[in-house]
């Protein structure tokens, strides 16, 4: 059956489900869905149903305590998801159904007392570790100083990489040259993936706010830009890399944050090619969109008059300072909200 969502994935455009609930995977595989990613905040929600009290019962009863009960519940969840999506990867030979585990956001909170050097040295190790066994596991790092420094030796280790965070061409360039220096260091490049994911709708909200003077005909359309000027750029890069496997663009942040603004805007205007990650809301409202069909316009710009007024008002080094202090408090945030409610789950198991 053709439904919205299914053209999408037609129009060559892996579509990754942002959420690891079981239900909503099972609900994905109708429309395509060829993977998934997890966050602490997503890893909450799948608490709160209240079906893996069991889980969370035993293994507190193991001696746990808080942190170490929510790494390895947050650890066997991602893994029931990975097991979702482990016959794609195969059929795929690496290329596809992955799910994305994310590393400790504490490393970023602002109160962490480690230098950049020794969180550095925790995303490595935790890195490893959490990515040990897991074929069709990506470990996610964030765009940060620590982050950044982190991707040389988890490539060069044989982790597969999903950067998250990034809202700038610099940062994108960082992290890709730093994961394709490490993977170089590799025995065999055959099993290199790696990803990198930008967030979109963010950046409109930052614009409207930070640069209210952009036309009617820019407002709106500058996180759209930006990420498929960083998909062209990646495009550029790999193509004569001669590598088995696709290094690709995420397109995060997907979901519409003006109300004004149709479901499918940025789903729409990134489809094609690479990665999209789609919030369940989303894929809802789409899949409501009676007769609606999605076609290749990832490597579409405006006119040259609205790229010209996009790149003279958008200061791009204070957009990223501003949106990485906002998008690394709702970083952390999720990460001790999870602590919270395990901290509770305790005492209502008990």
């Amino acid at each position: 059956m053709t439904t919205p969502l299914s053209t999408l994935v037609s129009s060559g455009t892996k579509l990754w489900l942002d959420h690891v609930d079981p239900e909503f995977i099972k609900q994905s595989h109708e429309y395509g869905a060829s993977g998934a990613t997890s966050n602490p905040a997503i890893i909450s929600e799948v608490i709160k149903s209240g079906r893996f009290d069991e889980e969370l019962a035993r293994i507190m009863k193991e001696g746990n305590d808080d942190t170490e009960t929510c790494w390895k519940l947050t650890n066997h969840i991602v893994e029931l998801a990975q097991k979702e999506f482990i016959e794609i990867y195969e059929k795929t030979e690496g290329n596809d159904g992955f799910v994305s585990f994310e590393l400790d956001p504490l490393l970023e909170a602002a109160d962490c007392p480690l230098s950049i050097e020794e969180r550095t040295a925790e995303y490595i190790s935790s890195g490893i570790k959490w990515a040990t066994d897991q074929p069709n596991r990506m470990i996610k790092v964030p765009a940060t100083p620590a982050g950044l420094g982190a991707l040389e030796e988890l490539a060069a280790a044989g982790v597969t990489l999903n950067v998250t965070l990034i809202f700038t061409e610099r940062q994108y360039q960082v992290a890709r040259d730093a994961i394709w220096k490490g993977a170089q260091k590799r025995a065999s490049l055959d099993k290199f993936k790696s990803v990198y994911s930008i967030f979109v709708s963010r950046v409109d909200v930052y614009t409207l706010k930070q640069i209210p003077e952009l036309s009617e005909q820019a407002q709106g359309e500058v996180g759209i830009v930006n990420a498929k000027l960083i998909w062209q750029d990646n495009q550029n890069f790999w193509k004569d890399k001669n590598l088995k496997l696709d290094q690709e663009m995420i397109f995060a942040s997907t979901g519409t944050k003006d109300p004004n603004a149709s479901a499918d805007k940025y789903v729409a205007a990134l489809a094609g090619s690479d990665i999209q990650t789609n919030p369940p809301g989303t894929n809802a409202a789409i899949q409501k969109m009676e007769g609606k069909t999605f076609s290749k316009t990832v490597d579409q710009l405006p006119h040259q008059d609205i790229l010209d007024e996009i790149s003279q008002k958008v200061d791009n080094e204070k957009l990223e300072n501003v949106l990485m202090e906002e998008g690394l408090k709702k970083f952390a945030d999720p990460q001790k909200g999870l602590l919270s409610l395990i901290a509770d789950k305790r005492k209502s198991l008990s």
